[in-house]
């Protein structure tokens, strides 16, 4: 069993209901250990936020209302530092399909200074490297995305392919074979721009979360001991 203190490396006491919901993983037959979600203390989890089982969470992570970061089924989860997680995203994995990421092997990974946009779905098992864009309503499933790519509103990128980095994937673009990874173009400036600038926004809110709500308050407001 898990030293009570070891739970959860957070900033948050659960004695709020408009808290985020940061659990360990159920007991089921397949993840038989509970597990529990590591969380910077510069990492700021916003109210009505769920965070469940076995997910890392580097410094200075946003992640935004109503993303729900879901690791009891398929697990563990790593997000990097500097990345944003937005609203209503959801983050879950298929049982025992991982990826490997050095001598580790995860459900999803997450580099540093991604952002995933406004309900997207990242899916394990799947890899995003460093400083990718996953936009609004996009699909990342099985799947590994390069450093520096830019994944484009309501594309899907699936089906075991390897996305090289620093490539641009078109709106509602479909791609689901190597073939169409291969033939990607490169990130044009203007989407690089955006995405630097999505960046450049999101990193300044998990500091001033926590000094809007102050250290001994969750994120409704609402003082605690």
């Amino acid at each position: 069993m898990v030293d009570k203190k070891e739970k959860i490396t957070s900033s948050y006491n659960n004695s709020c209901c408009f808290e985020p919901f940061i659990s360990p993983n159920p007991i089921t037959s397949f993840n038989p250990v509970q597990r529990y979600p590591k969380i910077d203390k510069t990492a700021f989890v916003s109210q009505f936020s769920s965070v469940i089982g076995d997910v890392t969470i580097n410094n200075n992570v946003y992640v935004a209302p109503n993303v729900s970061i879901r690791a009891d089924e398929g697990t563990p989860f790593y997000i990097g530092a500097n990345t944003n997680i937005q609203d209503g995203v959801i983050l879950h994995g298929l049982l025992n399909r991982r990826i490997s990421v050095g001598s580790k092997r995860y459900s999803i990974f997450i580099g540093n200074q991604v952002s995933v946009a406004h309900g997207a779905l990242v899916h394990g098992p799947c890899f995003i490297g460093d400083k990718v864009f996953v936009g609004f309503n996009a699909i990342v499933y099985n799947a590994i995305v390069g450093k520096g790519s830019f994944i484009s509103y309501n594309a899907v990128v699936t089906n075991g392919v390897r996305i090289p980095p620093n490539r641009f994937i078109p709106p509602g673009a479909n791609i689901d074979s190597q073939e169409k990874a291969n033939a990607l173009s490169r990130v044009p400036e203007d989407s690089r721009e955006f995405a630097r600038e999505v960046q450049r926004v999101n990193q300044e809110f998990p500091a001033s979360y926590h000094l809007l709500f102050g250290e001994n308050r969750c994120s409704c407001g609402i003082s605690y001991d």
